[in-house]
């Protein structure tokens, strides 16, 4: 397994559609294992394919924070919400690509999210609270969306300059 580099905001490939994977494949597996490792090491709970320049339909995410518990890593493959609930939730949401930015954001409370796992199956589940907005937020990155499109514009071009600062800042490092 092998850490990636987390693609910081604004980078032109998190404002693209990522492409359907078509088959699970060997290469397929180890990203998603180097994918769960470099969330687990920023840390976060959610990662997207395109946030680590793979333009593929695939996120990871694991949202079991408390330290007791066991982790719960899943792997999901061209995702895609089925049904959301009438009932709405706010969550101070961050993104990895976004660091130590933080805005509440209003989501679907529970959604019903199809995808393909790791050995080619279909499978279906429904989530709720933390779960239900990490997969919203994550494939979102799919569709090139970022947590940040949700806020109102002046907020949105601040933190879009902070992170043009950063980018700066970290080049010179």
């Amino acid at each position: 397994m092998a850490l990636k580099n987390i693609l910081i905001h604004p980078d032109p490939r998190l404002k693209k559609v990522a492409d359907p994977v078509a088959s699970v494949t060997d290469d397929l597996r180890r990203l998603a294992d180097d994918m769960l490792e470099t969330m687990y090491d920023a840390p976060g709970i959610g990662l997207a394919a395109p946030q680590v320049a793979v333009m593929n339909r695939m996120i990871v995410m694991d949202c079991e924070k408390d330290e007791d518990a066991t982790p719960d890593p899943m792997v999901l493959i061209n995702p895609r919400v089925l049904w959301t609930s009438e009932d709405r939730n706010v969550y101070d949401e961050g993104c990895l690509s976004i660091p130590e930015q933080y805005a509440e954001v209003e989501r679907p409370a529970e959604v019903e999210v199809e995808w393909m796992d790791l050995t080619g199956k279909t499978r279906r589940e429904r989530f709720d609270g933390l779960w239900a907005t990490c997969v919203q937020h994550e494939i979102d990155h799919l569709d090139g969306r970022l947590f940040i499109d949700y806020l109102k514009p002046l907020r949105r071009q601040m933190i879009t300059r902070k992170m043009q600062k950063l980018k700066r800042e970290m080049a010179r490092a």
